[in-house]
């Protein structure tokens, strides 16, 4: 059995390389690759889907589960052992349902597509990437066609990304949520709003990114096994424990993009960074589920990041970085401006409140896609519509509309749900660790993260992929997902803000 093991570790090595080799091959993409190189990248990043796919679904690898059968369960479910073998199995019987033509077909659309978005989006025109998203839709539903019997076309790629959840899942979940989060828009955004015309003066690229860059330093983010570089949407993408990369994007005349973009991110790379090195190159390191790698993203860009003992602390040193637009502007005026609620048209830049009503919209539109009840050519006015309808008016353009994310277009479908599960997450991990460390508040304030990451490592960050959501949450928090203390932490922030 020891030898069927090693086998099969060396097997898996060889797909987690190629799966690292294609991930370099996307950062580049992304980062630093010429236009001229879009051809031959989408081909090349098609190949090293496919030999990757044959490589799973290679019948010997059937065998050697098969017979580590009785080694499984003698390791025990906790060991290293057993969790290699269970997601062994786990991903080889989804592969060998889907033909390895059907993964390179995949990738070669949605990089074609990736490179049509960032046409697209700068001219304002949905025209030049509609085709390439119709192309992409119709692979996805194909996908979902390999998995009989789930209840919505979306199952087989919610599964993928938040393993163990379904449509029906996530609507349930959604339909609390919006229940309680809409009269609470409703009434603040009903309010004189805050101000935060200070953060939308002109502040210079290079501070703005030397000011994040030491926030996540403190943070406990590790610039020796990673860096930061510029992408037209933000991403932290991992190739090892020991290279794990964050971007992020400057808007000279708004502080809150790249400021809040890079805690996000900076709290996905402190996850990949936190892992066992003992993980490495196995099918273990990495982040279990987008929902638990939003929880760590969120966290530390929201509970952590926009919270008034954070700003106690690091306010004086980005005055003094900025002195002419923040010379006048005293903390509380800047706490409630980082903070404003209001119906806006950037997810990304979305306030904490409103933040899951677009995540919901594109969530219903995934799910009408999939399920053809609407087309990709209906998008746009129905994008429109449903922003209008839901925050109360309708964006000026499509690059600001439907084209905003690069989800959809770089191959990300099945995967916005992830983000509203990690702010209900969040707020129940940030609770766990209070109560296991009350001083954790208190440290903040003086700029202090070591307790709170070294919590978040020992108990999320080290197990990677080891365990699911599900089980993450009730070993740390004692149950299963609540969204309870989300709207607590929200009900409480935002009513000292504003008059609830």
């Amino acid at each position: 059995m020891e030898k069927a093991y090693r086998e099969l570790c060396e097997r898996t090595g060889e797909i987690v390389d190629l799966g690292s080799a294609t991930a370099v091959l996307g950062w580049d993409q992304q980062v630093y690759m010429p236009p001229g190189g879009a051809e031959a990248r989408g081909r090349q990043m098609a190949t090293l889907g496919k030999l990757a796919h044959e490589m799973i679904i290679n019948p010997r690898n059937g065998v050697l589960l098969n017979q580590l059968v009785k080694f499984e369960k003698s390791r025990g479910y906790d060991s290293k052992e057993a969790t290699i073998i269970r997601l062994s199995r786990r991903g080889y019987e989804k592969a060998v349902k889907v033909p390895p033509e059907h993964t390179s077909k995949m990738s070669k659309a949605q990089s074609e597509c990736f490179e049509a978005w960032l046409r697209a989006r700068p001219a304002n025109d949905f025209t030049l990437v509609r085709a390439k998203l119709e192309k992409s839709f119709a692979l996805y539903r194909e996908y979902s066609d390999f998995f009989p019997g789930h209840q919505h076309p979306l199952d087989p790629l919610i599964d993928n990304n938040d393993y163990g959840m379904r449509a029906s899942d996530i609507r349930k979940i959604f339909s609390e949520l919006r229940r309680k989060l809409v009269p609470m828009v409703e009434a603040i955004t009903g309010q004189e709003p805050a101000d935060d015309s200070f953060l939308k003066k002109k502040y210079d690229g290079p501070k703005q990114l030397e000011f994040g860059k030491s926030v996540v330093q403190d943070f406990g983010y590790d610039f020796e096994r990673g860096r930061q570089d510029m992408a037209a949407h933000p991403f932290t993408t991992s190739f090892t424990v020991g290279d794990v990369r964050i971007t992020t994007r400057i808007h000279e005349n708004y502080l809150g993009s790249a400021l809040f973009g890079t805690l996000h991110e900076a709290g996905h790379a402190m996850y990949e960074q936190g892992c066992d090195p003992d993980f490495d190159g196995t099918l273990i390191r990495g982040g279990t589920s987008i929902g638990v790698h939003e929880s760590q993203s969120r966290l530390w860009e929201n509970i952590v990041g926009r919270s008034m003992p954070f700003w106690k602390h690091y306010y004086p040193a980005l005055r003094e970085q900025f002195p002419k637009q923040l010379g006048k502007v005293p903390l509380d005026r800047f706490y409630r401006g980082i903070n404003k609620v209001q119906k806006s048209l950037i997810r990304v830049e979305a306030d904490e409140v409103t933040y899951n009503l677009h995540v919901m919209m594109r969530f219903d539109f995934e799910c009408d896609l999939l399920a053809e009840k609407m087309s990709v050519s209906e998008l746009p006015d129905a994008w429109n519509d449903r922003m209008e309808a839901d925050l109360g008016f309708r964006p000026p353009t499509d690059a600001n509309g439907v084209m905003q994310d690069i989800h959809w277009y770089s191959g990300a479908v099945g995967y916005f749900q992830g983000y509203s599960l990690g702010n209900i997450m969040s707020a129940q991990f940030y609770n766990a660790a209070l109560k296991a460390h009350p001083e954790i508040a208190t440290e903040i304030g003086r700029g202090k993260f070591g307790t709170l990451h070294g919590w978040l490592r020992d108990n999320i960050y080290r197990h990677g992929s080891k365990y699911t959501a599900n089980e993450l949450l009730e070993r740390t928090t004692g149950g299963g997902l609540d969204i309870g203390p989300y709207m607590k932490y929200l009900k409480t922030k935002y009513g000292e803000l504003y008059d609830l």
